[in-house]
């Protein structure tokens, strides 16, 4: 919560973190209800974002927001990661959230786990994959990813095991 005019901070997983109120309306879940909201106006405070929700007056109405997960349509986040995906089962692009929970595998079709998150670095994004061991893999379609299957769900990997 931010301010009495009902203004919430929030959390935000967008690069750079206050693109999030770019994407209206807001379809927010807690305690197992849903609600949207349009996102009237936003802006960068400090390491989060506050943003004005349309209905959302009083420091009381954002109090009751507290814990609520934002979710946003697909269509409204544009372009996704990597094109050249076209052949992976996933709709031609895919964000960060299509490749959480995909199993990776090697070329020779020994499993690494199942993709837990990703990362930026300066260079490329990286895969956190967590098995039997814990693998940081670069994304880099083509190179060390070799294949993506959507169908599947599994993403083909050039990477040694023991690495």
């Amino acid at each position: 919560m931010f301010g009495v005019r009902g203004w919430v901070k929030i959390y935000s997983y967008t690069s750079p973190r206050v693109n999030v109120v770019r994407y209206s309306p807001w379809f927010l879940r807690q305690d197992g209800k849903e609600s949207t909201r349009e996102v009237i106006a936003g802006q960068a405070q400090g390491d989060g974002v506050v943003a004005q929700l349309a209905g959302i007056n009083d420091r009381d109405a954002a109090a009751a927001l507290i814990g609520a997960e934002i979710e946003v349509d697909r269509a409204a986040l544009g372009p996704a990661l990597r094109g050249e995906a076209a052949d992976s089962g996933l709709p031609g692009e895919f964000f960060w959230v299509d490749l959480q929970g995909m199993e990776v595998r090697t070329q020779s079709g020994a499993s690494l786990g199942f993709v837990d998150h990703l990362f930026e670095t300066g260079a490329n994004d990286v895969m956190v994959v967590v098995g039997a061991a814990r693998h940081l893999i670069p994304f880099l379609y083509g190179s060390v990813v070799r294949a993506v299957d959507g169908d599947q769900r599994v993403i083909t990997v050039d990477w040694d095991p023991e690495f």
